[in-house]
């Protein structure tokens, strides 16, 4: 059992931390999307935790202005490269 996973459950509180992080949200029905903006600076994304994790790129980069693949950032695990195999660790819930 992780400590949190991607569930509709977690939809509210994405979408509640989005607007505490001065984000606007939005559904388009239209295209079947969520949406968020902040600045002119504007997401979208299958679902609201799918979104959050697309504004915390934003976050992470702190773009000053819009550039081609602006998000990209370097790293040692590259997809679709990903481990198969969880590291050691003990997780969140057992250390009550």
């Amino acid at each position: 059992m992780p400590t949190l996973s991607e569930h509709v459950n977690v939809y509210t509180t994405a979408i509640a931390v989005l607007e505490q992080k001065g984000f606007s949200i939005w559904y388009d029905r239209e295209n079947d999307t969520f949406c968020a903006q902040r600045d002119g600076w504007d997401f979208w994304a299958d679902n609201p935790i799918s979104l959050l994790g697309l504004a915390a790129i934003f976050e992470y980069k702190n773009p000053s202005e819009y550039t081609n693949r602006w998000w990209e950032t370097e790293g040692s695990i590259r997809y679709p490269n990903v481990p198969e195999t969880a590291p050691e660790y003990t997780p969140a819930y057992r250390l009550r």
